[in-house]
């Protein structure tokens, strides 16, 4: 009979000075990416903006539909990040 019982490990990484400087990850891809939250809740907000300014200029109601999700999106991932960083107490 198989064991079922799994071990979960954590590691950590330390990355030294030469890692850093690396061409396949330039600084500022590294900077972005250590703020990956906040950079993908303003993508959203952007993209939100455009999709709804596309509608009202084209009168298309998907375009408006589309905007108006990720507006909800938005709104939701806002919350949830306020949440993780204990901004707003529940």
């Amino acid at each position: 009979m198989a064991n079922l019982n799994s071990e979960c490990f954590e590691v950590e990484i330390k990355l030294t000075d030469k890692d850093k400087r690396s061409i396949i990850w330039p600084p500022w891809r590294l900077r972005l990416l250590g703020r990956l939250d906040t950079v993908l809740i303003l993508f959203e907000l952007v993209l939100s903006v455009i999709f709804l300014l596309v509608s009202y200029l084209t009168g298309n109601i998907y375009f408006k539909g589309v905007g108006v999700g990720l507006i909800i999106a938005w709104v939701t991932s806002a919350i949830a990040y306020l949440f993780k960083k204990k901004k707003v107490k529940p």
